[in-house]
């Protein structure tokens, strides 16, 4: 790790914590992720304690139209002629002394996947992290009025038994992988376990989904034994759900679709092709992921 990348700026007083851990970028549908660990911070006044520092992680200058390219470059905010804002990614931990739980919240790296985990790991030999758990979420056929599956990858056969009693599917997947996939498979070489949880949700709900987010959240504090009162989640979930509803009925073929989506949910079908709703989604210029 080269020095200064991790910045461990206070020391709080925590006993083998787990840690938790939310990335933007690919995993993040719906803002399942990141929305999910803003939700914790704020629910568990979970307080700052180290970052990332972002240089040599990110590419800012990505050849292509200002579309694509717009996705790598920093934001920032002018007002009348001043720069008021200049935002570089942020790769932050905070820590809940209550919880045990220290959580992080950041950019999926492009570059030094390698270096980016060593600074991971070496916060967790500072704290004697011996589990980490990733919350993420990807687009597929599933309804908006049913709580979202979990699928879990796992780099241990030892804690399967463990995420089994919860109801998770565990993945059978080939194709390109993450970071996750990366710490995963290192996580290992540190003694330490891990467990990765990712949502399946409606493909056809963009934008954010906070009704997926009180889901995963109430699933994953499940999961990890942690109490936490989420009726305020759960009431923004309701209203959502609702206002979907509404403009659903007035799509009478997606409608269709998406009763038939719910058969299969409730008949425990994981394996819809449903080619009309894929048909029509591409249509809408929705992607499956």
């Amino acid at each position: 790790m080269a020095p200064g990348k991790l910045n461990i700026y206070k020391r709080p007083k925590l006993e083998r914590p787990r840690m938790l851990l939310g990335f933007s970028g690919w995993m993040d549908g719906g803002n399942v992720s990141t929305g999910t660990i803003e939700c914790l911070i704020v629910k568990m006044r979970a307080k700052r304690f180290a970052e990332i520092e972002p240089e040599g992680f990110y590419i800012y200058s990505f050849p292509g139209s200002m579309e694509v390219t717009a996705l790598f470059r920093p934001h920032t905010r002018i007002k009348d002629g001043l720069i008021e804002t200049y935002q570089r990614p942020t790769d932050a931990f905070f820590y809940s002394t209550e919880h045990n739980l220290i959580l992080f919240s950041g950019k999926e790296p492009h570059l030094q996947w390698e270096e980016f985990a060593d600074c991971i790991f070496s916060l967790c030999t500072e704290f004697d992290v011996k589990e980490i758990y990733f919350i993420g979420s990807v687009a597929g056929l599933v309804p908006h009025s049913r709580d979202p599956r979990i699928h879990c990858t796992v780099s241990d056969a030892k804690f399967k038994p463990i995420l089994e009693q919860y109801g998770v599917k565990f993945t059978d997947y080939e194709g390109p992988a993450s970071i996750i996939t990366y710490l995963s498979v290192n996580a290992g070489n540190y003694d330490i376990s891990m467990a990765t949880l990712v949502a399946l949700i409606p493909a056809y709900v963009q934008g954010r989904n906070p009704k997926c987010i009180e889901a995963v959240t109430r699933r994953l504090m499940g999961i990890m034994g942690i109490q936490i009162d989420l009726e305020d989640l759960r009431a923004i979930s309701d209203e959502f759900e609702k206002k979907l509803n509404d403009i659903v009925q007035d799509q009478p073929e997606l409608a269709n679709n998406i009763q038939k989506l719910e058969e299969d949910y409730d008949n425990e079908i994981f394996d819809s092709e449903m080619g009309d709703l894929k048909t029509w989604l591409q249509q809408q210029g929705i992607r499956l992921d």
